[in-house]
């Protein structure tokens, strides 16, 4: 039987974890060591914008010494992720480049929408337990040192995910200079929140049944008797320790105190999400970013198999999305049904993966939603909706790639030197925009009158030329006539000329 032995490691807002795993296709993922610092980073992100240099010296030296634990258990493979704090630095890039020169550690940044996703694959991997509860309303609610995660699943299928810059880190240091007892300090904490739930609540969780929250955070299960409570034991916990200072909670819960600081306000978060939700059943699976990490490689390198797929997961959040935004239904199933034919047809030419096939059916899904705001610039608009708004699952530069696919559909397309003078798209990011677009602006031009008139859609290759055989019986002037204008940009990145040839339905 082979095992992998695979460490992974969280630079978070408030401490650095590392743990070590077993992995193997027969006994699944076996934790076999775990350790922990307290190290504040986001105290001084969140206040200054900087890590100061003292705790960067301290975290590359506590690093360091993980690289020896590392080289102890012979790991096969590690990941290395830091989160909220170093991602909100504004030296961001200087002080992954520094620690990566210190340790030999290569420092993954995630963005939120990454780290999320981590965090919701590692209780996916609780596979008979997750499975069992979506099947009813069910909230994530994942509370960091920098924000709150709010996910929404009805019926086993993701409805939305937000973020709420309100973790419980940031609320800490908010609150710290001011003056107040410990039931004083609860009520400003929720002061503090509940614009953000009141706003939530209105958006979208009106006229839906929640059920079930599933909680995510550090040490709440310390304070748990059980894995699972009812709204009425999670009440009674929560007032056995409200009034209380950090130093009762940790000695009551042998935590540390610094640990037991961080305790109230997260407690006070997911207090008002039960009351907010009104669930009646509260799930602590105690799984965190670290566990997420190593479900993720070994579900990747197939170690691991798992029934539930996340991609769509990701394909469900961009429809809630562009059902928010009242795109078409109907023209998005043909053109989703046309682009991803085009894709495969072509793969060995373009020789782009299942993901980005992924990132080109999200961008057919969301090409329309600028509509929403301005029938008149709908590519400008589509473009900031897609940046302004995160899609779990996906990094911000998938973010920015699909956003620019959907741009360019309709604008004139801005080659390297001009795009890249005003983005951060590299070379690679750039033939993957130029590919979906080209892909996008023929799927789009196929369905121009938004009336579905093409049937049994056949792609082919011959020679030089992409075959695009329909079945109508309809008028398809529209069609062929327009398709020249968009297939000049496709030729000119596959060497291919798109040709509509219609069969007559019998």
């Amino acid at each position: 039987m082979k095992i992998t032995t695979f460490a992974a490691i969280d630079v978070g807002s408030y401490e650095v974890e590392m743990k070590i795993f077993e992995l193997s296709s027969q006994k699944g993922m076996k934790e076999i060591d775990s350790i922990r610092r307290r190290i504040e980073l986001g105290k001084d992100v969140y206040a200054t914008g900087k890590v100061s240099v003292a705790k960067v010296e301290e975290l590359c030296a506590l690093l360091q010494d993980f690289v020896v634990i590392m080289e102890g258990y012979k790991v096969d493979a590690y990941r290395a992720c830091a989160t909220s704090a170093i991602r909100e630095a504004e030296s961001q890039l200087i002080l992954v480049d520094y620690i990566e020169k210190q340790t030999g550690l290569k420092l993954e940044v995630l963005s939120n929408s990454e780290q999320r996703f981590l965090d919701y694959k590692c209780i996916a991997s609780r596979e008979n337990e997750f499975n069992k509860i979506i099947q009813k309303g069910t909230a994530i609610v994942d509370v960091g040192g920098g924000s709150v995660q709010i996910s929404l699943f009805d019926k086993d299928s993701l409805v939305t995910t937000q973020n709420m810059r309100m973790g419980n880190l940031r609320i800490r240091e908010k609150l710290a200079d001011l003056q107040c007892s410990e039931s004083h300090s609860e009520k400003l904490i929720e002061e503090l929140i509940n614009n953000e739930l009141s706003s939530f609540e209105k958006l979208y969780l009106r006229d839906r049944e929640i059920q079930n929250i599933i909680i995510v955070g550090d040490y709440i299960s310390e304070i748990m008797e059980k894995p699972s409570v009812t709204r009425a034991e999670f009440m009674e916990i929560f007032n056995s320790i409200s009034g209380c200072s950090p130093e009762e909670i940790a000695e009551k819960n042998e935590i540390p105190v610094e640990s037991a600081s961080l305790i109230m306000p997260s407690m006070v978060i997911y207090k008002r999400m039960v009351e907010e939700i009104g669930a009646e059943t509260i799930w602590m699976p105690g799984l965190n970013l670290t566990d997420g990490l190593a479900f993720d490689y070994a579900q990747k390198k197939k170690i691991l198999k798992f029934g539930h797929n996340f991609d769509n997961d990701i394909i469900a959040s961009a429809r809630n999305m562009a059902k928010r935004y009242m795109c078409s239904k109907a023209h998005i199933k043909t053109l989703e049904e046309l682009a991803l034919a085009i894709f495969d047809k072509t793969k060995k030419i373009h020789g782009l993966s299942a993901r980005e096939r992924l990132l080109l059916q999200i961008a057919v899904i969301l090409h329309g939603c600028g509509k929403y705001v301005s029938l008149s610039n709908v590519a400008e608009c589509s473009y900031s909706i897609i940046m302004a708004t995160e899609i779990i699952g996906l990094s911000h530069s998938e973010r920015e790639i699909i956003a620019n696919v959907v741009k360019f559909n309709t604008m004139d397309f801005d080659y390297y030197d001009k795009l890249s003078s005003y983005t951060s798209i590299n070379q690679r990011e750039y033939l993957l925009i130029a590919k979906l677009t080209a892909i996008l602006r023929i799927a789009n031009a196929l369905d121009r009158s938004h009336k579905q008139k093409f049937k049994n859609v056949k792609i082919s290759l011959k020679e030089k030329e992409l075959i695009i055989l329909v079945e109508t019986d309809e008028d398809i002037t529209l069609e062929k006539g327009l398709l020249p204008e968009k297939a000049a940009f496709f030729e000119e990145v596959f060497s291919l000329e798109p040709v509509i040839r219609q069969k007559k339905k019998i």
